[in-house]
């Protein structure tokens, strides 16, 4: 068991400064590198949290773990590098830039026996941890994930933002995917060809259920919304807020007051979620988990792929 493990985090971009933040802030591990070609990022963000900037990996002899949050293109060779370290990795969604290398790292690391973890950090959003602790017969899930451009960003928008809620609808749903339909609009201007920037999907699920996601990086205001439907009640997740509210519908009917009317009865709950920690904070704590053995490193493996398949089926029913 590890007491208190080293971690190295790869990428001084928008990602990059939030991992090194968060991690350099962590009473569990300490931050010993920021890994990044760019002298002026790396530099500068290394000595903001008071550690070494590296312009490239090398020897991760005496690292515990390493954080990937550098561009997507470059995943696939990190990770696999990474993994014949024999060192346990978080790599930012996606794992690569497309499905056969996300495979091809997930099985370099079940074959290296290397606990690996995505990036999928709204599954530590404290109001998707206490809406999932009170849902039981979920059958129907809707998402949307709304914000204004960001010209940094060259992977569509299927990757960059719709992979989080549907990793959240596999989480809710299971992952038993019977079908997937998904129509791509928009292409901003100043978008890279092929990088879509709205989309919105169906998936079908063999138990019956469905989850409507939809993405766009076209809106004027960030919205970050989740609702699971169950047959008496509908729980409401927003993932800015870090709340949830309860709806169950408990009387229609024919009123006469002046004239003709119509009444309906709804009962809102607001319960208080107590434990705010910062999602990505709570990423990090699963993620020395997994470094110390606590978390199952075979289930989390487990939990990467589905998402990643779902998200190549959008691409390909769109025409991507």
């Amino acid at each position: 068991m590890v007491a208190r493990p080293s971690i190295a985090v790869i990428g001084a971009g928008n990602m990059g400064s939030l991992h090194t933040r968060v991690t350099a802030q962590a009473a569990g591990c300490d931050l010993v590198a920021v890994v990044d070609v760019n002298p002026d990022l790396g530099r500068a963000l290394a000595e903001r949290y008071n550690t070494q900037w590296l312009p490239e990996l090398g020897s991760l002899q005496g690292i515990d773990g390493v954080i990937v949050a550098a561009a997507t293109p470059a995943h696939r060779d990190l990770a696999l590098e990474i993994i014949r370290a024999g060192v346990p990795l978080l790599v930012e969604k996606p794992v690569a830039d497309n499905l056969s290398h996300t495979e091809e790292v997930l099985d370099a690391a079940a074959a290296a026996g290397v606990p690996i973890m995505c990036g999928f950090v709204e599954r530590y959003n404290p109001a998707v941890i206490a809406a999932r602790s009170i849902v039981d017969a979920p059958v129907y899930v809707s998402s949307t994930r709304h914000g204004p451009y960001a010209p940094r960003i060259t992977t569509g928008v299927s990757w960059d933002l719709l992979v989080h809620d549907v990793d959240l609808a596999v989480q809710v749903l299971g992952n038993d995917i019977a079908g997937v339909k998904a129509d791509r609009g928009y292409f901003h201007p100043s978008s890279r060809s092929g990088a879509e920037d709205t989309v919105d999907a169906v998936i079908q699920f063999a138990s019956g259920a469905v989850a409507s996601v939809s993405a766009s990086r076209i809106s004027q205001i960030k919205i970050r919304t989740m609702s699971i439907h169950e047959i008496d009640r509908m729980v409401e997740i927003d993932l800015l807020r870090r709340n949830v509210t309860i709806y169950r519908h408990v009387e229609h009917s024919n009123v006469t007051l002046d004239g003709d009317g119509y009444r309906q009865q709804t009962i809102i709950e607001i319960p208080e979620i107590l434990n705010q920690v910062e999602p990505l904070a709570g990423q990090l704590t699963h993620f020395l988990g997994l470094i110390d053995g606590s978390v199952d490193a075979d289930v989390e493996r487990a939990g990467i792929l589905p998402a990643h398949r779902v998200v190549d089926a959008v691409q390909r029913s769109a025409g991507g």
